[in-house]
């Protein structure tokens, strides 16, 4: 996901909980039309060397796109696992990891961000959605955490988690604006394979 506006702030983990910075691999994002983006991602059986792996190649492509969210779905593999850093440029980075996430509980009060996705890039559209959100996942460590987002952070969590479920925030759209989108994808996806 890469997304404008306001921001909030979240703690930084320690970094016995991060691999971050050993070698990683950018992958190549999956971009709309692909039906794979419609695909609802299995559950992670266990957390081991490979699904973090899997985690920190995640987070170098999130980071080289630039994007702020990024679920695995996005480059391919239908698991249920998403990475987020929502800290602000020139602010230290600060990667979550959010294996098998599920909300659990979301407010009545609403709030509207601009989101873009890193697999239909380059378009923008308003979504409202819960500004507050608790999210049950397993953390890198292997134990189950909840964790309370508003703001950006309510956002982001909700953007990705609707990857693992098939959806796209060109969902919450009008049909005829995402048609338009949707068309514009297809033809886009032609021309580049002739």
């Amino acid at each position: 996901m890469n997304i404008g506006r306001q921001y909030s702030a979240i703690p930084v983990p320690s970094e016995k909980e991060l691999r971050y910075g050993e070698i990683m691999t950018i992958k190549p994002l999956i971009i709309l039309p692909d039906p794979i983006l419609r695909q609802v991602s299995k559950p992670v059986e266990q957390v081991d060397s490979d699904i973090l792996k899997l985690a920190d190649d995640m987070l170098e492509t999130m980071y080289d796109a630039p994007g702020i969210g990024l679920a695995a779905i996005q480059i391919g593999i239908p698991r249920r696992l998403l990475v987020v850093d929502i800290a602000r440029e020139g602010e230290e980075k600060a990667p979550q990891v959010f294996i098998n996430p599920e909300i659990v509980k979301s407010s009545d009060e609403r709030s509207v961000y601009e989101e873009g996705c890193l697999s239909i890039p380059e378009y923008y559209a308003e979504v409202e959605r819960p500004a507050v959100v608790t999210v049950k996942h397993i953390g890198r460590d292997g134990k189950e955490h909840l964790v309370e987002a508003d703001g950006l952070l309510a956002t982001c969590l909700q953007h990705e988690i609707d990857h693992l479920n098939g959806v796209l925030f060109i969902d919450y759209i009008s049909r005829l604006k995402r048609e338009m989108v949707i068309k514009k994808f297809t033809k886009a996806a032609k021309t580049k394979a002739v």
